[in-house]
């Protein structure tokens, strides 16, 4: 199938969204971000209560009316107390795999909106001065942030505004390659973020209107499980589009969009995820069916919260989830065509 996609306004737009502070629970600002890209398309662009976004596409036909989302919260940690030294313990915000943040570089952000940088170390941190510098097991207990700061007591780093609930950065340490490579952290979910914000241009840029009003989710609370739990009730079926996940008997590989049949939730759909196939095969994308092991989806939180709807999930495939993540904009293209056929087809 031949479909214009602005390569460039897809792999920029990751870029800057990858590169925007946005862990689970701190989205207010990413979400106006987002809310200015999509006006600049002219589509209506409302808030929940609790800070999600809802864009809305109208349709040739109100008959039916098609939910997309993507979460825009990313993995982060959050102060949960001060060392006697001045350094800062942490609590993680989702799941992160915790050995990849020993020496990953952070900003703690306080209350007031002051930003401090700091790094992610073992309470082990030296080679010449611990034996178990090595083998000291990578999880919160053993590992502390040195924050950038001239302290030297938890009085020190106190003055300094910081405090227990703030808010911590991590570097995602994004990089786009000439050969089409998007690697950083929280490609999950950003990257099907830049998916719908592509599919939105080119809808714009092409006087598109499909033939079913669609409403697409922002999620910002997805890390934690309840990202969209509330849906408005005109929905009646919804794709979640979010990571495929690559690895062991999976099938996936950085370069499809993957259409997931089941994962801890259970299964998906069988007649959506029966449409996504064929029109995938159909339309010669490169596309894998897997069954994720352990994960759960925006759709899956709509379903637990009560909604009465069908629910598929699709998404780019994504090397090394929740640790040094890295995608093809050729899984980003598949996902972005896969959708577009399903909302015309």
């Amino acid at each position: 199938m031949e479909l214009s996609i602005n390569k460039e306004f897809i792999l920029s737009t990751a870029k800057e969204i990858l590169e925007f502070d946005s862990p689970t629970g701190f989205c207010s600002e990413i979400i106006e971000k987002i809310r200015n890209i999509v006006g600049s398309f002219g589509y209506s662009f409302e808030l929940t209560n609790k800070g999600c976004g809802i864009i809305t596409v109208n349709g040739v036909s109100n008959e039916r009316v098609i939910g997309l989302s993507a979460h825009v919260d990313t993995l982060g940690a959050m102060v949960r107390s001060i060392t006697s030294d001045g350094k800062l313990k942490f609590s993680l915000l989702g799941g992160p795999i915790v050995p990849t943040l020993d020496g990953e570089y952070c900003t703690i952000r306080t209350r007031e909106g002051k930003k401090y940088t700091g790094t992610f170390l073992s309470t082990s941190p030296a080679a010449h001065v611990y034996e178990d510098s090595s083998s000291k097991i990578r999880e919160p207990k053993n590992m502390e942030i040195r924050i950038d700061e001239n302290v030297f007591s938890k009085d020190d780093t106190l003055k300094l505004g910081i405090c227990p609930g703030d808010f911590i950065f991590i570097d995602p340490k994004t990089t786009v390659t000439e050969s089409g490579f998007i690697k950083s952290r929280f490609i999950d979910d950003k990257g099907s973020v830049s998916c719908l914000l592509g599919l939105l241009e080119l809808f714009n840029r092409e006087k598109i209107i499909p033939k079913y009003t669609i409403k697409i989710l922002i999620s910002t609370y997805e890390e934690v499980g309840h990202g969209s739990s509330y849906i408005p009730s005109d929905i009646s079926e919804m794709i979640a589009v979010d990571m495929g996940c690559i690895g062991d008997d999976l099938s996936c590989t950085e370069y499809d969009v993957s259409i997931c049949a089941k994962d801890s939730g259970g299964p998906y759909d069988y007649n959506m995820v029966t449409k996504l196939v064929n029109l995938a095969k159909d339309n010669n994308l490169k596309y894998v069916v897997d069954i994720y092991p352990m994960y759960g989806s925006d759709v899956g939180a709509a379903l637990r919260g009560g909604n009465d709807i069908r629910g598929a999930l699709i998404g780019p495939g994504v090397h090394a989830s929740h640790g040094m993540e890295r995608t093809h904009y050729s899984a980003l293209e598949n996902t972005i065509k896969l959708l577009y056929l399903y909302l015309n087809e």
